[in-house]
């Protein structure tokens, strides 16, 4: 029998400070997603994308656009836990990432506890007295793990935790040393780019997943493609250099698929008005394709 996939989109770019990253959904559609998940044996259904309010100001300073941000994720969250109880797998498209928030507690709410694999240069792990910017983007891995700020997940009925001990923070490479604080308080994995230069990618990643495996029942992925280098995936709004090869992010990927922990996914922070091309939509694409099982041979 066919697995399922629902892809589902959300135009979030509410938790940034530059625009256009609510575009990210059409550009990774527009590589192909749909057909090229039937073309692996997918039946794959596209579930259209959740538009948030538009704000009529900021709000608090400290959290911008809090509350249509959390409106925006509690659609989300009903939706991620509609795919997973009809035997979906749930795969987001973002926008930024404050769409984790959603995602990720509707995981956990429907089959937790679950592990969480997080892919990204930073590590958003910020609440609202840690932040610089208010920039809520820079929050979500935090709120998910309950450490706050609680209104980023107030809509999630029951509200289910990440156990930070069941998290791995993979290619992480810009934090302020606040963040770094909490991440060590919390127990949380972190595998910065040194870690991956040391260990290399095979290596950490078969860390990561045996971390994030270990007492849960599955595992999401949350991949901010600003996790690889900017001069391969132009298209992000917050690009930090030194980042992750293409051929290190595949690897990643390829091992996820492999060891069968993958319950959902997330593929945030695509934005075409930086990007060359549609390049950094393509690559976005083909790394969810490569979580699903497509291979070299």
């Amino acid at each position: 029998m066919k697995r399922s996939i629902d892809i589902i989109g959300i135009q979030m770019d509410l938790g940034a400070s530059k625009r256009g990253v609510d575009m990210g959904p059409g550009a990774i559609r527009h590589a192909g997603l749909l057909s090229k998940l039937k073309l692996l044996g997918y039946e794959a259904c596209d579930r259209g994308d959740v538009i948030p309010l538009r704000p009529e100001h900021f709000g608090s300073s400290r959290m911008r656009n809090c509350t249509e941000i959390s409106e925006a994720n509690a659609r989300l969250f009903h939706m991620v836990r509609e795919s997973l109880q009809n035997g979906a797998m749930p795969i987001v498209l973002g926008g930024d990432h404050c769409v984790a928030a959603g995602s990720i507690s509707a995981v956990n709410a429907e089959i937790g506890p679950v592990g969480v694999i997080w892919i990204d240069a930073h590590s958003d792990f910020h609440n609202a007295d840690s932040t610089p910017s208010g920039n809520m983007h820079g929050m979500p891995l935090s709120a998910v793990c309950g450490l706050g700020p609680h209104e980023m997940v107030a809509f999630a009925e029951p509200f289910c935790p990440i156990d930070p001990k069941n998290v791995a923070l993979v290619a992480t490479r810009d934090m302020e040393e606040n963040e770094k604080a909490r991440l060590r308080a919390s127990g949380a994995h972190v595998f910065t780019m040194q870690d991956i230069d040391r260990l290399g990618m095979a290596e950490v990643m078969r860390r990561a997943i045996a971390i994030t495996s270990e007492n849960t029942r599955a595992v999401h992925v949350s991949v901010d493609i600003d996790a690889v280098t900017p001069e391969r995936a132009p298209g992000v709004g917050t690009p930090v250099h030194s980042g992750l090869t293409v051929r290190e992010a595949f690897l990643a990927v390829e091992m996820l698929s492999e060891s069968g922990v993958v319950c959902s996914m997330d593929l945030v922070e695509v934005n075409p008005m930086l990007d060359v091309c549609n390049r950094t939509g393509e690559l976005a694409c083909e790394l969810i394709l490569s979580v699903l099982g497509k291979s070299l041979y």
